[in-house]
C-alpha cells in the first residue's frame, strides 16, 4: 500500500502521522527532560515539574492540553513553558514530512526512528548542552536492522560505514588540532559521534553538505547569542547539536534534490 494510491488515503495517513508524530512530540519532551536531570524515562508517571501533581490523561493529550489548560497546570497553577506545545507540534510535523517522503516503507520507519533521535538530543543539547549515547546507538542499531530490507550491495553498504569513519574520525582529528591552537574545547565528542552516525545515513556527499549547512547554521545563531548577550569580548560556548541535528534532518528528508540541484548550478551531470 502506498499513500499516494488515492487522496483520501493520502488525508487518512497525514492525521495518523499528525497525531502520532504529536504523541510522541510529548514524550521525546518528557525523555529528555528527565535525561538531563538523571531520571529515568522509561518509568514513572508524567508530573508537573513544579508540585509534583501526577498527571491524568485529559491532561497528557498535546497541545489540545495545554490549550485548554491555558497553558497552566491545574494543580498549582504555574505557567507551563510553550516549549510543550511547539515540540509536540515540530514533531508532528516531521512526522509528516517523513511519511510524505519515504511512503509507507520500511526506509520510511528507519529514517524517522532517525529523525527522533536528532530531535531528542536537540532538545536535550539545548537545555544542558548533552547528547546522549543512547541517540547514536539507536540511530545505528535502526541502520543495522534495516539493513537486510534495503540491501543493495555491499559496496552501498561500505561506502555507509567508510562515510561514518572518515566523518567521526576526520573531524576529531581536525577538532584536536584546533583544540590545541585555540587553548579549548572546539568540538564536543558527542557532536562528533553524530557526523559518524549521519555519515552511515547520508553517504560522503550527504554528510558533507550537512557538515557545511550545520557550519552556517552554527555560525548564525553564535553571532546572534553574542548580539543578544551585548559582550563582544565574551565568547559563550554555544551547543552545536542542533545545527547538526537540523542540517541532517534536512538532507535526509530532500537531500536528493538539493544535491541535484546544486549540481546543476555547477553544470555538473
Amino acid at each position: 500500500m502506498s499513500i499516494y494510491d488515492s487522496s483520501s488515503i493520502m488525508i487518512f495517513f497525514i492525521i495518523i502521522a499528525a497525531c502520532l508524530g504529536a504523541v510522541l512530540g510529548s514524550f521525546l519532551n518528557c525523555a529528555a527532560w528527565r535525561i538531563v536531570r538523571g531520571e529515568s524515562f522509561t518509568k514513572g508517571r508524567s508530573h508537573c515539574p513544579i508540585c509534583g501533581h501526577t498527571l491524568t490523561a485529559l491532561e497528557l493529550i498535546p497541545v489540545i492540553s495545554w490549550v485548554l489548560q491555558k497553558g497552566r497546570c491545574k494543580s498549582c497553577h504555574t505557567k507551563i513553558s510553550t516549549r510543550y506545545p511547539l515540540t509536540e507540534l515540530a514533531c508532528a510535523l516531521m512526522t509528516v514530512l517523513c511519511l510524505l517522503r519515504f511512503d509507507l516503507t520500511v526506509l520510511c520507519l528507519r529514517n524517522y526512528i532517525f529523525l527522533c533521535c536528532l530531535f531528542l538530543l536537540t532538545l536535550t543539547d539545548l537545555e544542558e548542552m548533552i547528547i546522549p549515547d543512547g541517540c547514536h546507538i539507536i540511530a545505528v542499531l535502526a541502520w543495522i536492522a534495516a539493513l537486510p530490507f534495503l540491501f543493495t550491495g555491499w559496496t552501498d553498504v561500505l561506502l555507509s560505514v567508510v562515510s561514518g569513519v572518515v566523518f567521526g574520525g576526520g573531524l576529531l582529528g581536525i577538532s584536536l588540532i584546533m583544540d590545541k591552537i585555540m587553548g579549548r574545547d572546539t568540538l564536543g565528542g558527542g557532536d562528533i559521534k553524530l557526523f559518524a552516525v549521519t555519515g552511515l545515513y547520508l553517504g560522503l556527499v550527504g554528510t558533507l553538505f550537512t557538515v557545511v549547512f550545520a557550519c552556517i547554521i552554527g555560525l548564525f545563531v553564535h553571532v546572534l547569542q553574542n548580539k543578544k548577550d551585548n559582550d563582544p569580548e565574551k565568547e559563550k560556548a554555544f551547543p552545536f547539536g542542533p545545527s547538526i541535528a537540523i542540517a541532517a534532518g534536512v538532507m535526509l528528508l530532500y537531500g536528493e534534490p538539493l544535491i541535484n540541484w546544486y549540481k546543476g548550478l555547477l553544470s555538473i551531470t
